[in-house]
Parts: structure tokens; C-alpha cells; sequence
């Protein structure tokens, strides 16, 4: 049996790729499914030949310290690729290394699917011509990455964003609280410090803070932690309950959310949760990402509204008592600032198109597998 084969190398192209596994399965197409991923992957039908934990890095610094696992790791899916078992390669996110993924799959005539494709509205935008020469077909989640990549003549769709799967099965506001312990009149505030180790370690003790701050001022208000799965919280850092793997519905819950950038900032959209956007990272990362990114934010939400939706607190603008003054609005569901910050939220969650991305995914997957091979060059 031939094999779809997907790199996923963070926890949320995990959850996307499990996705789009579950659909191929669903479907009744006869090919194996395997991959570099994680947890969801496998509990959807993916044989992992690697696990996310061992990859999750970022910036541009931590890299370096695990090139010769990357390397290892490249080696083996140039032999699997070049096996001839391989129909189509999946790409999820991942730029850096998923980008020398495609072009090995490319030299040796395999077809590749990019879904979720890298930010190069961003920043770096020459991958455009890479990926012009390396990918068959993306799948884009953002509205105006269609636009952008078939005007370098690649091959994309918009699916739409695969977080608006997640609430078609959002629970109620008082189901969400029942389900993370907290009262219908308590307010809460939920953390987001990061689903890497190093956003982690950067991030705890600054969020932390920020909600120390703010129960300084009101004594009875109630906090949570988002934890991410192989992500360690320390409970000398952090003396808050936490919620594993359960992001959407702690967001659901929450009067306002404390988020890092990315992903997270999404998925609170989705949730119609008031928010703030925090981020600090090594200083060399920093600077270099600033000569090289060329947007005005950092949080996901704000760059596709085009406007800061959600107040952002890079690097040393991340002072607790400055992030607990903005969160402090937004907590009081009676604020005029909250219930403004919730319609400009329904206004960008409706630009991310219509739910059943993975179902669409899916269906060009199959579609390009089944499709007969080039002949080997």
C-alpha cells in the first residue's frame, strides 16, 4: 500500500494534520497514513516515524542547537521519499525545515501539498519563488495568501481556518465553566504562556505577574493556565490550576485572555475572548526579527484585521503592571471596552471563512495521491 506521508513539527500542526488524517480515513482511500507529528496525529491513524516534543523549537537562535537531530531526521524522510512508497507528501506549517522537505520530495518527483503555508507576507518573502518550485499545490488558511501565492504562480486555495472546526462544538459559556471549575458569576482570567518550552521559560513568570497584579486589585478573581502537551509548568512558577490541551474551551470560559502571539490569538477570536497579546524573546532573535519582519504586529488577530484589535506587548513593552491596566477592562463584562473588543473579534472571525478546512484538505490529498506519478527524472 502506498503512503501519504505528513511533517507536522509544533503542536498545532499536529492538531491540523490529525485533522486532515481523520478525513483521508474517513473516506474510505486505501493508502497508510505516516508522518512526523504528535499525539493527535497518532490517535487519528498516523504512524509517527518521529515525535513533535523532539522539534518544537523557534527563533533563530535554539535551532542551532538541535541541527543534528534535524539532520538525522532529514536523511531518513530523503530514504523513505525516494523509496517509491510515497504518493504525496502533506506539509503542515513548519517553514524552516518543511521548506528543505518539499524540494526533496520535488527532486524526486513526489508530489507535495503544503497546508498551512509559511508567513511570507511576514517577512522573507523570496520563499515565494521556492515555493513556486517545490510545491504542487497549498492549501492557504488566510484569506489573502491566495491572492499573493497565485500571483507567483503557485497553485493555492483558501480553505478557510481550520480553528473554525473547533466551534462548531463549542460548549456553552456555563458548560465552559462548569467543565474548568468555575462559577457562572466568578470572573476569570486565562494564561497562554506558550506551547514551546523556551515561549514557556521566557513567559511564565511575566504572566504570572501580570495576574498577581491583577488579583491585587480584586481579590476574588479567579486565573487558570493553558498547559500545552509536553510542556512542564513548574508549580514554584506558577500557582495556578492548569488545563492541559484544552485551549478553545478555557477560552470559552474566560472573561479575558492573557495570549502570546500566534495561533492562540485565533482561537480566542474564534472564542469571541477578550484578549491581550505578550511576547518576549531571546534579544539576538529579537533584533534579527526585527530587521527581517515586515508587518506592524505580532499577534495573528491584528494582522488580519490590518488594525491592533488586541493590545500587543513585545519584549521590554512586557511589564505586568502595563498588560494588567489593559486586562483590567476587559474582565468587567459590563466595560464598554470589552463589548467592543468582542464585535471587532466577530468581525475578524468572519473572515476566516467557513468551517471544514480539514474536510477540504482531505480531498485535495486524495485527489493528488491517487493522481499517477511523474516519471522519475
Amino acid at each position: 500500500m502506498r503512503e501519504i506521508l505528513f511533517v507536522a513539527g509544533e503542536t498545532s500542526g499536529d492538531q491540523h494534520a490529525a485533522g486532515v488524517a481523520r478525513e483521508i480515513g474517513a473516506s474510505g482511500a486505501r493508502f497508510a497514513l505516516t508522518g512526523v507529528g504528535g499525539d493527535r496525529m497518532r490517535e487519528a491513524g498516523v504512524t509517527l516515524i518521529a515525535h513533535v516534543e523532539e522539534l518544537a523549537v523557534m527563533g533563530f537562535i535554539e535551532p542551532l542547537k538541535r541541527a543534528p537531530r534535524f539532520l538525522r531526521l532529514r536523511r531518513d524522510l530523503r530514504a523513505r521519499i525516494e523509496s517509491g512508497r510515497v504518493a504525496l507528501v502533506v506539509l503542515i506549517d513548519f517553514a524552516g525545515f518543511n521548506m528543505k522537505v518539499a524540494s526533496l520530495a520535488t527532486a524526486a518527483n513526489v508530489p507535495v501539498l503544503y497546508y498551512i503555508t509559511p508567513q511570507v507576507w511576514a517577512s522573507r518573502a523570496g520563499r515565494l519563488n521556492a515555493l513556486s518550485r517545490t510545491i504542487s499545490r497549498a492549501a492557504v488558511i488566510l484569506p489573502f495568501e491566495e491572492a499573493m501565492l497565485r500571483a507567483h504562480g503557485i497553485d493555492a486555495t483558501f480553505v478557510g481556518h481550520p480553528l473554525l472546526d473547533s466551534a462548531l462544538s463549542l460548549p456553552s459559556r456555563e458548560e465552559a465553566r462548569r467543565a474548568v471549575g468555575v462559577g457562572p458569576d466568578e470572573k476569570l482570567l486565562a494564561l497562554f504562556p506558550g506551547s514551546r518550552r523556551q515561549e514557556v521559560e521566557r513567559h511564565l513568570d511575566l504572566f504570572v505577574a501580570t495576574a498577581h497584579e491583577l488579583q491585587r486589585r480584586d481579590r476574588a478573581l479567579k486565573v487558570i493556565v493553558s498547559a500545552a502537551p509536553h510542556v512542564s509548568i513548574p508549580s514554584d512558577r506558577c500557582p495556578y490550576p492548569q488545563v492541559p490541551s484544552a485551549s478553545i474551551l478555557l477560552l470559552r470560559a474566560a472573561d479575558a485572555a492573557m495570549c502570546k502571539s500566534g495561533t492562540t490569538t485565533l482561537e480566542a477570536t474564534v472564542a469571541l475572548c477578550p484578549m491581550v497579546v505578550a511576547y518576549k524573546t531571546d534579544p539576538i532573535t529579537y533584533r534579527l526579527a526585527k530587521y527581517l519582519v515586515k508587518i506592524p504586529f505580532i499577534g495573528l488577530v491584528n494582522v488580519l484585521a490590518g488594525r491592533e484589535v488586541a493590545r500587543e506587548f513585545v519584549q521590554e513593552a512586557l511589564r505586568p503592571v502595563d498588560v494588567a491596566d489593559a486586562l483590567e477592562p476587559l474582565l468587567d463584562r459590563a466595560s464598554p471596552a470589552r463589548a467592543e473588543m468582542v464585535a471587532q473579534l466577530a468581525q475578524v472571525r468572519d473572515m476566516l471563512g467557513e468551517a471544514g478546512a480539514a474536510r477540504r484538505v482531505a480531498a485535495m490529498a486524495v485527489e493528488m495521491a491517487a493522481a499517477p506519478q511523474r516519471a522519475a527524472s
